[in-house]
């Protein structure tokens, strides 16, 4: 099926191009989200008149998500979830997730936007792709933590894997001098009764 774009769409073509495409693509992505129309002379000619408009509209979008990419790239949002010791969750963090806390936070995304690079199975940091628009994307990180005060050691760059490995090392060591003052007392013992 023939259709003509209206914008520009990814791996497929620029505003204006006429492209060939699956009929089930057209029909239920294509021209019900107003990115394409069916390639007939009489739409072919109606984009032409309106080709100035489209632009213009095109560039104000783009300007639109241009600004907001500039205040959203880089910003890390905080997600808390349940997880096991060893820093694996129960379930797991979706792109609705980060829309919501990005929404929280003041920044009008939509779940639809963004996209998992890596899925997040695991506590600690883990960064997001957020498309704004056809040509502008930013990137995000969701901080994922059982609690506050856990989230904001992550942004210090700890991970909560190296904190309890370093917790089970003391602990392991205070019971080696456990048994080592025991064993002392012990010697001194034997030594008294000689």
């Amino acid at each position: 099926m023939q259709v003509i774009l209206l914008e520009r769409v990814a791996k497929l073509g620029q505003m204006g191009d006429v492209v060939d495409v699956k009929p089930g693509y057209a029909r239920n992505f294509l021209l019900p989200q107003g990115k394409a129309q069916t390639a007939s002379q009489a739409n072919i000619s109606a984009f032409e008149a309106q080709k100035a408009q489209l632009e213009a509209r095109n560039l104000e979008t783009k300007k639109e998500a241009e600004d907001l990419a500039a205040r959203l790239d880089g910003q890390q949002f905080i997600v808390i979830r349940s997880a096991s010791d060893a820093g694996a969750l129960y379930g797991s963090v979706t792109p609705r997730d980060a829309a919501e806390a990005a929404t929280e936070a003041g920044f009008s995304i939509d779940r639809k936007q963004v996209s998992v690079i890596v899925p997040i199975k695991e506590l600690g940091l883990h960064d997001m792709a957020v498309r704004l628009h056809a040509e502008v994307s930013a990137t995000i990180t969701m901080n994922v933590a059982r609690s506050k005060e856990e989230a904001e050691l992550q942004a210090s760059g700890k991970s909560i894997q190296e904190l309890a490995a370093e917790e089970e090392a003391a602990a392991e060591f205070e019971i080696a001098e456990l048994f080592d003052d025991i064993g002392s007392a012990a010697d001194e013992d034997d030594s008294d009764q000689n």
